[in-house]
């Protein structure tokens, strides 16, 4: 029977995974722990203000929005979940006792994947709503309930699996370098299902985009078309540019990574870059909102009134009134926005 060491410390798994633990606070984590705690609170901030914006505008009380709201939640969480490594990193590390050290771990394993799963669902709604040109999904409220709380049940799975048993504790060989606690075969399975999901949403927005371009090319030949629809189109390509962009960028190193430390990589330096890469990742939650919502009128202008809320309380009521009359203008027959929407 193979031995277990859950009364082990910290120190133990590190040393036998090769990673070191340090007692004072070098300039590398110092630098690490400053610009994680910044990026920290940009995102607590600006995921905040998007869940605020879409319950206070019932014009957000739609599928598209909701889906929205909740990966705002979920980059709010990760939020949440990088402040708590941000203070029990470095040095105070070596204090943590294994559940603390499996809490850490599984906060950040469940946002993020709560984040992933929230864009391959948002890439899925807009393919659908852009080929049966809708403004907005035709999802009931109960089915978009529904998929909200599978999104949250998988990524819980995802990331207490390792708290439940899918760890090195039992089989020490098999133990990760950039986190000691987890199987190799554990990260492998998480980068791979990462990628998996990567390669489905970059399927999704390609067709959007070769579909966008195509509709662009046959309104050129028409002067029948009306302008504003010619330029929601050319705003719904850029902001698929900016969508895969950002998720290449900000992913794809950390995936690798973390494939290579799965696989045993002897000659790659994983460890040097491992604090770099999961900070670009977050960095991943502060700009979900600024893409998926900025870019929005309807919700720039929401939040501008709320940040002018306390500055002055009376022009945001004379805003609101302004945005209820001209909501009730250009509303359509079946009730939906026919506003410019680069969603």
């Amino acid at each position: 029977m193979k031995q277990c060491y859950y009364n082990e410390t910290i120190h133990f798994f590190y040393n036998i995974s090769g990673k070191e633990l340090t007692t004072y606070w070098r300039p590398k984590d110092k630098i690490v722990v400053g610009l994680g705690l910044t990026v920290c609170v940009i995102v607590l901030l600006t995921n905040l203000l998007v869940i605020t914006a879409i319950i206070i505008n019932r014009r957000f009380h739609y599928p598209i929005y909701y889906l929205l709201g909740n990966l705002a939640a979920a980059d709010l969480f990760a939020g949440i979940g990088y402040t708590y490594l941000m203070f029990n990193t470095g040095p105070r590390t070596a204090g943590l006792t294994i559940k603390t050290w499996m809490l850490r771990q599984s906060l950040l394993d469940t946002s993020l994947t709560a984040s992933v799963a929230n864009l391959l669902a948002i890439a899925v709604e807009r393919h659908q709503t852009v080929f049966t040109m809708q403004l907005h999904s035709k999802m009931s409220n109960q089915r978009v309930t529904i998929l909200i709380i599978c999104i949250w049940i998988t990524a819980l799975l995802l990331g207490l699996i390792p708290s439940f048993g899918w760890h090195c504790m039992c089989n020490v060989e098999l133990c990760s370098r950039m986190a000691p606690l987890y199987s190799r075969i554990y990260l492998i399975f998480w980068a791979i299902s990462n990628l998996v999901v990567f390669v489905i949403m970059l399927v999704a927005y390609t067709h959007i985009f070769i579909y966008v371009k195509k509709k662009m090319t046959r309104m050129s030949q028409h002067t029948s078309f009306h302008p504003k629809y010619k330029e929601t189109m050319i705003n719904l390509m850029k902001t698929v540019i900016i969508i895969l962009s950002a998720f290449v960028i900000c992913w794809t190193p950390g995936q690798v990574v973390l494939l290579l430390d799965g696989l045993d990589c002897e000659s790659c330096n994983v460890l040097a870059v491992e604090k770099y890469f999961l900070l670009l990742a977050e960095i991943n939650s502060v700009i979900n909102p600024i893409v998926y919502s900025y870019r929005d009128n309807e919700m720039r202008t929401t939040f501008k009134q709320i940040l002018c809320f306390c500055c002055n309380r009376r022009s945001k009521y004379s805003s609101s009134v302004k945005t209820c009359t001209m909501e009730r203008r250009i509303l359509a027959e079946n009730g939906y926005p026919v506003q410019d929407s680069t969603l």
